[in-house]
């Protein structure tokens, strides 16, 4: 059985506020081709406030942790990102609230909701070529890790490449949601910064949890 701890959990958002800072310009670079060029450093403005409020957060359980990640999110950052990346952080927070471990089922089980928060929250659905699509991989992935009885290792490199991969698949797609959307068919061919992130973040998860 796959269970992740009190302490993998910090380590995954520690990782995943890394990757965040670490790549804010090339990230707001893919967004600058056929967006406004901001969302690097939304997204680095959400996670730094995470890392600059991390020591007086309360680690007491996994859902706590999480909850306090969405509440520094949302109160710094504006735009698109604050609400989806919030959304993303309260839900699964809400889903592991109390719990200083969480199994495979109840990761699936938080992911099911924070997707269905996101689509809520912004208008976007499955196809759109917006975070949601990577999001889902990884849920799929992890949802057929389950079914396979996968160990921890391979379960986290599925989920890895999965996300990553989505990067080239959506690649092609029009962009439906988000600045992006603006240019219409010229959307096609070009990377989705939120999509980028993602398979970024879940490769250093991977990396990190070895």
């Amino acid at each position: 059985m796959v269970v992740f701890s009190q302490s993998q959990t910090e380590t995954v958002v520690r990782t995943m506020a890394k990757t965040a800072i670490d790549n804010e310009q090339w990230f707001s670079e893919l967004d600058g081709v056929m967006g406004d060029g901001d969302f690097g450093t939304s997204l680095a403005t959400g996670f730094r406030a995470i890392e600059d409020g991390w020591d007086e957060f309360d680690k007491s359980s996994i859902g706590a942790t999480l909850l306090k990640c969405a509440t520094a999110i949302t109160s710094n950052v504006g735009g698109c990102s604050g609400p989806v990346w919030g959304t993303l952080f309260m839900r699964m927070g809400m889903k592991l609230r109390g719990k200083t471990e969480a199994t495979l089922e109840e990761v699936i089980e938080g992911l099911k909701s924070a997707i269905e928060g996101i689509m809520q929250r912004g208008g976007a659905k499955l196809g759109d070529k917006t975070l949601l699509d990577a999001l889902d991989a990884i849920l799929k992935s992890n949802e057929a890790s389950l079914a396979a009885g996968d160990d921890m290792a391979t379960t986290l490199n599925k989920a890895a490449n999965a996300a990553y991969e989505m990067r080239e698949i959506s690649k092609p797609w029009v962009a439906m949601r988000g600045r992006q959307s603006f240019t219409g068919e010229r959307s096609a061919n070009t990377y989705d910064p939120g999509i980028v992130a993602v398979g970024e973040m879940m490769k250093a998860i991977e990396a990190a949890l070895k």
